[in-house]
């Protein structure tokens, strides 16, 4: 399949997505990523000529697409993804940003970080072992960062003679899984990373499959009704006065819309003040806008003057979110230090910075069979928890299952400045 040049106005106005991978160690993630760039042409010559040349020195007999990807030196000699790269492509129908996330367990963390932002997750499975205890914890961690979509790539179906009956099996097997997550768009693709198959050229060896290739499935699903359009946020990020001789009045509030839609004329409500008042407009470096909507990073400006500044949040007042102090949080603990019971953090939410304490440890979860244990309340690296906090001051949140961007927050360590929780509020 041959694809051409996108040019710069197409690029700025095409859908992106985002997209993770994850998966077991030595399942392929690199190679898949490689191949996707390669038969895309989004690899520019000299990155291909030095991954030709390291993969002659590795005395691979072929093109190590995996390098690729595998910046780190440490990467390229264990042949194994530590940290989270980041790569960024684009065909003539979509932008792509993919966060390739490790395998191994001690990095869980960074699987988190990566999956984070991500609308889709691609999580491999080795052929030859089916499902293993990566894969269900990579598929529970996607369903807890709220990932809408799934794809399961059954990969190095050359390495078992492309058979269909082990396809069938590993997906048997993963939907009986899959049924505790709350993930309702879940795809299974037979593929192999190293040749080709199914991964952006449909494969003349597996015939039996029908479904469509990875890339056509990337570029085709559908994610624009993913984006919370019905409750209006909008955390001020910073408040704007040039006080200048042509903007000698101007006072503008700028930040990221993070749900909801934003017209001239709505009547909002600022919080916590509570004062009311009306859109005068709504403006980016380059123009005035009829409306604001997720992602957008826009400045406002309102018909009165009213005491907002950065961490407030301007709503509609028809639809507030929570606000308190007392919040339920499902934690991933990110930090070799354990959690502590009344240890008291830094927090961050949308724009807002408090401290909080934690009052209470309520369970821990097994992530590999998805059950409670409440004999051992020590959350430590790579645990994942529920907690009670109570903050210094009140957030203005909605759950994360229903927004992603108001239902969390990170606990930073005040000593060192080290994030070392990502929360999910419940």
């Amino acid at each position: 399949m041959e694809y051409k040049e996108v040019d710069n106005e197409q690029y700025l106005n095409m859908d992106l997505l985002r997209f993770t991978t994850a998966g077991s160690v030595d399942d392929g993630k690199s190679t898949l990523i490689g191949r996707l760039l390669y038969d895309t042409k989004s690899i520019f010559e000299d990155q291909l000529e030095a991954v030709e040349r390291a993969s002659k020195s590795l005395g691979d007999g072929h093109v190590n697409l995996a390098l690729i990807t595998d910046g780190l030196r440490a990467e390229r000699e264990q042949g194994i993804t530590i940290d989270v790269a980041y790569r960024y492509f684009a065909t003539p129908k979509r932008k792509f940003i993919i966060a390739d996330t490790p395998g191994h367990i001690q990095y869980t963390r960074n699987m988190v970080t990566g999956a984070s932002t991500a609308n889709l997750a691609i999580i491999l499975v080795d052929a030859r072992h089916g499902v293993v205890e990566q894969t269900c914890r990579h598929a529970f961690i996607a369903s807890l960062l709220g990932i809408k979509h799934l794809v399961l790539c059954i990969n190095k179906m050359d390495l078992v003679d492309y058979d269909q009956a082990i396809f069938l099996k590993i997906k048997d097997n993963f939907e009986q899984f899959s049924s505790k997550l709350l993930i309702q768009d879940i795809r299974y693709i037979p593929i192999s990373a190293l040749k080709g198959d199914n991964v952006v050229d449909r494969s003349k060896v597996m015939d039996w499959y029908q479904g469509p290739t990875l890339l056509y499935t990337l570029e085709n699903v559908h994610i624009a009704s993913d984006y919370n359009l019905v409750d209006s946020r909008f955390p001020v990020q910073r408040v704007i006065r040039p006080q200048t001789a042509e903007f000698h009045d101007f006072r503008g509030y700028a930040g990221r819309v993070e749900s909801g839609i934003f017209k001239p004329g709505d009547e909002v409500l600022a919080m916590p003040s509570g004062f009311t008042s009306k859109i005068k407009t709504i403006e980016t470096i380059d123009e005035k806008l009829e409306e604001a909507f997720p992602p957008m990073s826009v400045v406002m400006t309102l018909e009165d003057e009213i005491d907002i500044s950065r961490g407030d949040m301007i709503v509609k007042p028809n639809n507030q979110p929570v606000s308190g102090q007392d919040i339920e949080l499902m934690i991933c603990w990110l930090n070799e230090k354990k959690l502590m019971l009344n240890g008291k953090y830094a927090l961050r939410h949308t724009t807002k910075e408090v401290r909080c304490i934690v009052k209470d440890i309520r369970y821990k979860v097994n992530i590999n069979t998805l059950h409670k244990i409440e004999d051992d309340l020590t959350i430590g690296l790579n645990e994942i928890g529920r907690i009670h906090i109570r903050t210094t001051q009140p957030l203005f949140y909605d759950s994360y299952k229903k927004n992603r961007s108001t239902g969390s927050v990170i606990l930073i360590d005040e000593a060192t400045n080290e994030t070392v929780g990502a929360g999910m509020i419940i």
